[in-house]
């Protein structure tokens, strides 16, 4: 997706609400947190990418807390192209946290999302589908999944909400309920020692997809921003 030439137009509840561009969206979230009070149909947040999502490899991070049940699953990343659900991370009914790229999934057992904030990043290359979920810093076992694929461009982006069909289809059982904040994203996975200072908070690159600091964004139904205190 191009800051510069794509739109965001998503549909909720059936209405269509106005394009999300660079020249409408909000810009920002240093030292914010964005919560998600309830659990609804129609909140969320849209992101506008940086550059283009045409990607062979990424390194995903953000910092995050809920009070869900382990028995609810919930959607912590979402991106969809018209046809495909081109990276969506989630947290299933298990407990397990998995991500999906266009198809099945691949699933990991972490220690639990909790009341309390967990950081949380993933990784993935293309070349040789090595795939591990970092939480507090710690890596995962790897896995190997989808080596070869490429994520493809001109979707959409959105926090809070899994769209089933592009530009809709939002279902309140799937939505986030908690806190996130410090979202990052970078076309290239990061090293071990780039996660773990990100983790301690100190200075990374800025995610050259998403930074939290700098990011594009427009908030729709009940979400509100805080001071991150």
């Amino acid at each position: 997706m191009s800051v510069n030439t794509s739109m965001i137009a998503v549909i909720v509840l059936g209405v269509a609400l106005l394009p999300l561009t660079p020249s409408s969206a909000m810009q920002g979230l240093g030292e914010k947190v964005l919560i998600f009070p309830y659990e609804t149909d129609f909140s969320f947040v849209a992101l506008i990418p940086q550059k283009e999502m045409a990607l062979r490899a990424f390194t995903l991070c953000m910092r995050v807390a809920t009070e869900l049940p382990e028995e609810r699953e919930i959607i912590l990343f979402a991106y969809r192209t018209a046809d495909y659900d081109e990276l969506n991370v989630w947290r299933e009914r298990d407990g397990r946290v998995s991500f999906y790229l266009s198809g099945d999934g691949t699933f990991f057992h972490l220690p639990p999302l909790t009341t309390f904030r967990t950081s949380l990043c993933l990784t993935w290359e293309s070349r040789t589908g090595l795939a591990a979920f970092w939480v507090e810093g710690k890596r995962s076992t790897y896995q190997v999944y989808k080596p070869g694929h490429s994520i493809r461009p001109k979707g959409t982006v959105l926090l809070g909400q899994d769209p089933d069909k592009h530009l809709g289809g939002l279902e309140a059982q799937q939505s986030f309920v908690g806190e996130m904040t410090d979202l990052n994203m970078w076309d290239f996975v990061l090293s071990r020692s780039m996660i773990q200072a990100w983790h301690y908070g100190h200075k990374v690159p800025k995610g050259n997809i998403f930074d939290w600091a700098t990011m594009e964004y427009e908030l729709n139904g009940n979400v509100m921003v805080v001071d991150d205190d």
